[in-house]
């Protein structure tokens, strides 16, 4: 049986992203303005001036002045010439794939570049804008192509020495604890942590599940012991690599603490067992199933927090919870709000939600949208703020209606959490970031998809906080 989300979408409200046209033109504040050149000093430069969709941009001789090579990095990543965006041609991502000029939209991820050592990087693909056939004659197409440091795929954007993307999380963000795959040592054949530590950079990691044992007795799936065991020898690892962990109560299978423990205080005790157990800096009530349904469990859940958020500071908070394509429900929301309950950041678990198209990356921004929104409305907080209060828990690969979360899907979420500087990304699971050696075995021991070893975690390890 799968520990994670079991979210069955009964309706859905969601709207198809089979089109760009619903995901929403941007027109960015500029962050840097003048022109782009490149192999033998030329420029980079809309052909005749035309700003039709799939015109493809050439390098030309440099005019002074011209309003066809005077190219806006913009602060949401993306390079814009007389209102459109570079762009890679059909999303794709292979070597050789054409660049043009399209029209502008947000949450696309093929329009989003970054300047690393001089090259132009899309960040959807990794590769680089690359000038064909390695000739500088006026004329001359893009493409992208994998970065090899060559002269065609060096730039100069005038004016700028940093990365055309959002700046980077000012002082008070979520810091690295916002990126902490879960890890299950219950099932999945669980990896090396310093292997994983290793190779990713990633040092925190959130262990799941904790759940009841008795009566309001908190334990490893609701029967291994709290400490002395696997758990607690991954926790001292992670903790001698420079980490440290979230422990997530509840998830999709119970016994669950905030349904069978009787009162708020009581579960306040449990949840507090747990953090004196480990010391821990951070939790997340992954709250699902029946403690969701319920009211009455809702408000323990939320009374419980106000406790352990009374009674232990500066530690973090997180509650993960159920979405449609559209956002979360808000009932919980609202009633942690009304509770005066301060939660450091709410996740949505993006799958398992009644849509397998192949959009997940735009279809997760499209719900993280909607949960900040609903934040936003609850709390009276900013835009801006409520941001920083929108978590995101993918699934790496196949989920479980055979939906699938690509690599390029995670590098959009990726740069959308870069961009809004929200309080965490995750996904379900560390144990599954590897490739099968087979067939998919759905057992939640790899991805199903075509990928090297903890590529996922190495994907949102880019996002710092």
């Amino acid at each position: 049986m799968k520990l994670r989300s079991k979210i069955l979408a009964l309706s859905t409200s969601a709207l198809a992203v089979g089109t760009l046209g619903l995901l929403g033109v941007t027109n960015a504040m500029a962050a840097t303005t003048g022109s782009i050149s490149g192999l033998g000093g030329k420029c980079l430069d809309l052909t005749d001036g035309s700003t039709t969709n799939g015109n493809l941009p050439q390098i030309w001789t440099c005019v002074a002045g011209s309003s066809n090579q005077t190219w806006t990095a913009a602060d949401n990543g993306s390079l814009q010439v007389k209102g459109k965006c570079l762009d890679v041609a059909n999303n794709a991502t292979t070597d050789g794939a054409a660049v043009h000029v399209w029209d502008c939209y947000d949450t696309v991820a093929s329009q989003k570049w970054q300047i690393s050592n001089g090259a132009i990087i899309n960040t959807a693909s990794g590769k680089c804008l690359d000038v064909k056939n390695n000739t500088s004659t006026d004329g001359t197409k893009l493409q992208i192509w994998t970065c090899t440091g060559a002269a065609n795929q060096k730039w100069t954007v005038a004016g700028s020495t940093t990365p055309p993307t959002t700046p980077p999380p000012t002082t008070g963000g979520p810091g690295a604890k916002a990126v902490a795959p879960y890890y299950y040592t219950g099932w999945g054949n669980p990896p090396n942590l310093t292997t994983v530590k290793n190779a990713t950079g990633v040092t925190w990691y959130t262990m799941a599940f904790i759940l009841n044992s008795g009566t309001c007795d908190p334990k490893w799936d609701g029967s291994r012991a709290l400490t002395g065991g696997a758990d607690q020898t991954a926790i001292n690892t992670i903790r001698a690599n420079g980490g440290d962990v979230v422990i997530s109560f509840g998830g999709a299978a119970g016994p669950w603490l905030e349904h069978t423990c009787s009162s708020a205080s009581a579960l306040a005790a449990a949840y507090q067992k747990v953090i004196n157990a480990y010391g821990l800096k951070a939790i997340d009530i992954d709250i699902e199933g029946t403690p969701y349904n319920s009211a009455t469990d809702q408000q323990k859940t939320v009374d419980a927090l106000k406790t352990i958020k009374a009674n232990n500071p500066g530690i973090t908070t997180y509650i993960t919870l159920g979405s449609l394509t559209t956002g979360p429900d808000s009932s919980l929301i609202n009633r942690a709000a009304a509770s005066g309950l301060q939660v450091d950041g709410w996740g949505i678990m993006t799958f398992d939600w009644g849509s397998t198209g192949n959009n997940q990356g735009a279809l997760t921004i499209q719900a993280a949208d909607g949960l900040k929104n609903k934040l936003k409305t609850a709390y009276g907080y900013s835009d801006a703020d409520a941001y920083k209060h929108v978590g995101i828990s993918s699934m790496n690969g196949i989920t479980d209606e055979n939906a699938v979360v690509t690599l390029a899907d995670m590098r959009t979420i990726t740069t959308y959490a870069q961009q809004h500087q929200i309080a965490r990304l995750t996904f379900w699971s560390l144990n599954r970031d590897r490739q099968c050696s087979g067939a998919y075995p759905n057992d939640d021991t790899c991805s199903g998809v075509t990928q090297s070893a903890y590529e996922f975690t190495k994907i949102i390890g880019a996002y710092k906080g």
